[in-house]
């Protein structure tokens, strides 16, 4: 089952990143502030900045969700701006 690892544009101008198995249902929750996330419910999303599709398991996306939610801000828009950086990294191989 492939996964999704993804980059929301928020309206306070932040980047938040998650995962999940299914984008665009995933996306509405954040919008609609119904999928247990307590920052997109207090900073709603505008966008999906960018995303990737995972092959591979859940741990996979995990890693990776937890490798770009480290990354300071400029960095992250460096990924959004450039995605296929992303795909150079060790874990997504």
């Amino acid at each position: 089952m492939p996964y999704w690892v993804y980059i929301l544009h928020c309206e306070n101008g932040s980047l938040y990143t998650g995962y999940t198995t299914d984008l665009v249902r995933r996306y509405q929750q954040h919008v609609l502030g119904t999928g247990g996330c307590k920052y997109t419910r207090s900073f709603k999303p505008l966008s999906i900045a960018q995303h990737w599709q995972i092959e591979g398991d859940k741990s996979v996306a995990m890693q990776l969700e937890r490798f770009i939610k480290k990354l300071p801000k400029k960095k992250k828009e460096e990924l959004v701006r450039h995605p296929e950086r992303l795909y150079n990294i060790s874990v997504c191989k």
